[in-house]
């Protein structure tokens, strides 16, 4: 994999802040054109930091944690700033759940970039956009007759509280799945797979293993959202929402963050799937971790197919998140 000084995601450069606790309120967009093919242009290829090595004993913690979900699991950690990084399964497959949501959204900014829709517009979101009772949507929950949205409010509701319906409502906005796959060409970002809705995946417990990532893929693409050597605090302005919208994520509090010191900065986008059979599919946390020292951690971590707890699961997640802020915060 291929470790960038500078990227840039489909034109976005997000400049981002160091402050976690701020509150977000707006309204969403109609359903409008995605790019065609000809329009989207590829990030170019940036060469790897120089001095960049594998961490042996940082991926030697990470197995040692990992065999505690009795499961599968995949890491990746990057110091971005040095490209050094450990992992472990790195190059596998594993199920994303509403990490998938994370790419869903950077199309459609993408397309916003684009001036192909406008992210202040109304998008009218009817019952029948609305993902099964099993599955979460504050929108649903709060507006049970529909109601109508800005793209920019379903792009909050989708990252930052994990919406289902609000991940739908902008996969149809971006085209659907294929044309997200084709915004990840674009971007040069492999091993992602985006095949099916979350109304589809609720459907047939195997449809949740077709849209898959590898670690190094999600950090990978956590890598073309923006230069995070900059990310310091900034004006409320469209190229910060999205980074801002995952620093405010509220799933997920005791997984990458759930650990690290008191008021880390943390930008990351979970998934979670249900059990069967005593089994839970996915368990994940992908996300950017602010160190004191003022470099960062891009970090991709995904436990699929473990008979343990939650407690047990965001455990593991929350101490590989720990062992590579010890070892790179130095």
């Amino acid at each position: 994999m291929q470790v960038p000084e500078k990227i840039i995601a489909g034109g976005l450069i997000f400049t981002v802040l160091f402050l976690a606790s701020c509150s977000w309120q707006m309204n969403q967009s109609p359903e409008l054109n995605s790019v065609p093919e000809a329009e989207i242009s590829p990030t170019p290829n940036i060469p790897k930091p120089p001095g960049a090595k594998p961490d042996a004993e940082l991926q030697k913690r990470f197995e040692q944690i990992a065999a505690e979900a009795k499961g599968k699991v995949g890491v990746y950690a990057m110091l971005i700033e040095t490209g050094d990084a450990a992992g472990l399964n790195s190059d596998q497959h594993f199920p994303m759940q509403s990490v998938y949501k994370l790419p869903i959204s950077m199309a459609v900014m993408q397309q916003a970039e684009a001036e192909k829709l406008n992210l202040d517009e109304k998008v009218g979101v009817n019952k029948n956009d609305f993902v099964s009772p099993g599955q979460y949507s504050p929108i649903r929950d709060k507006y049970p007759d529909g109601t109508e949205l800005s793209v920019k409010d379903l792009i909050r509701y989708a990252v930052s509280e994990s919406d289902g319906t609000a991940s739908d409502v902008l996969m149809n906005l971006a085209g659907g799945a294929s044309k997200v796959q084709l915004y990840l060409t674009s971007i040069d970002v492999k091993d992602i797979n985006i095949a099916n809705s979350e109304k589809e995946m609720a459907q047939d417990w195997q449809v949740q293993y077709d849209n898959w990532a590898t670690p190094e893929a999600a950090v990978s693409l956590l890598l073309k959202m923006r230069d995070w050597s900059e990310w310091r605090a900034g004006a409320d302005e469209p190229q910060e929402w999205l980074t801002k919208f995952m620093a405010e994520s509220t799933p997920g509090a005791k997984r990458l963050k759930g650990m690290l010191p008191h008021g880390t900065v943390v930008a990351h986008k979970t998934g979670t799937s249900g059990s069967r059979n005593g089994i839970t599919a996915a368990t994940n946390d992908i996300g950017v971790i602010a160190l004191p020292n003022g470099k960062h951690i891009a970090i991709a971590v995904f436990v699929s197919d473990s008979p343990t707890d939650e407690k047990i699961r965001e455990g593991v997640i929350a101490k590989i998140a720990k062992a590579a802020y010890d070892k790179w915060s130095r």
